[in-house]
């Protein structure tokens, strides 16, 4: 393993091109990346992050429902929570679930408790499965979102690309939650702020591709080559070395998900 060697702790394998997907499994090795975390949409892309998974095992598949979407209809919620029973031993976690922060923005008279509903039922098989829960949820709904990890006692939960109030933030610290921080952290304010709060502890990377980054990747396909301008980052805000950095994110990433 090398001294800065990497896991992006979250990223959408099946969403990139096919050409795109194949130059970044080719280029992992190229760029010191371990192991990838590659969270799924629906069904479909469940089963098609373990089919990659079954040619490369540095994928390391998550399946779930992101919440950013129409709800599914009860038979096709059965299905997803049936193949993940049936798949548990393939996948690392159970993601991406949470609510749907973007979509409530565009349609604000969206009833958020069917939402609400279904988390639930991704947490109570995260619970069974004994699985880490990969969790999209920012803003008001990141306290709602802890209201019911707590309710059901998770421990292993992952909050990526998180954004919120500082009293929720200090919840998830005391909680054990773990978060995970894009490219965004080089000129998001914000999330610098967050970095400088969060104990390195309970920090990850990610790069959430093939979601397209400013700053200086602006115009870039986003490849978890660019966690290392992430790392330099986050070490320059904690006022520590650059190869502690990477220790303590490749040993949280490998702990949290096992791998």
């Amino acid at each position: 393993m090398s001294k800065t060697s990497l896991i992006d702790s979250h990223i959408h394998l099946d969403l990139y091109k096919q050409a795109e997907r194949e130059k970044i499994l080719r280029e992992l090795e190229l760029y010191s990346v371990k192991a990838v975390i590659s969270v799924s949409f629906h069904i479909e892309s469940s089963q098609f992050n373990i089919e990659v998974a079954r040619e490369d095992p540095r994928v390391k598949p998550a399946a779930g429902y992101h919440p950013e979407q129409d709800l599914p209809g009860e038979i096709d919620v059965q299905q997803l929570l049936d193949f993940i029973g049936a798949h548990h031993q393939e996948i690392v976690a159970i993601g991406e679930v949470g609510l749907p922060y973007y979509k409530m923005k565009e349609e604000p008279s969206l009833p958020l408790e069917p939402y609400v509903e279904l988390l639930e039922r991704f947490i109570i098989q995260s619970k069974q499965l004994d699985k880490p829960i990969i969790l999209h949820g920012i803003y008001e709904h990141a306290p709602i979102i802890c209201d019911l990890l707590e309710k059901h006692s998770i421990e292993k939960a992952h909050f990526h690309w998180y954004k919120g109030d500082m009293a929720t933030t200090e919840r998830m610290i005391n909680n054990g939650y773990m978060i995970s921080v894009t490219p965004d952290v080089l000129y998001e304010e914000e999330i610098q702020e967050l970095v400088k709060m969060y104990p390195l502890d309970g920090l990850m990377v990610e790069t959430d591709g093939p979601w397209r980054f400013g700053g200086v990747f602006l115009e870039r396909m986003t490849h978890p080559g660019l966690m290392h301008r992430s790392v330099e980052k986050i070490a320059q805000i904690k006022g520590l070395s650059e190869l502690t950095v990477y220790n303590h994110l490749f040993r949280n990433t490998k702990g949290f998900y096992r791998i």
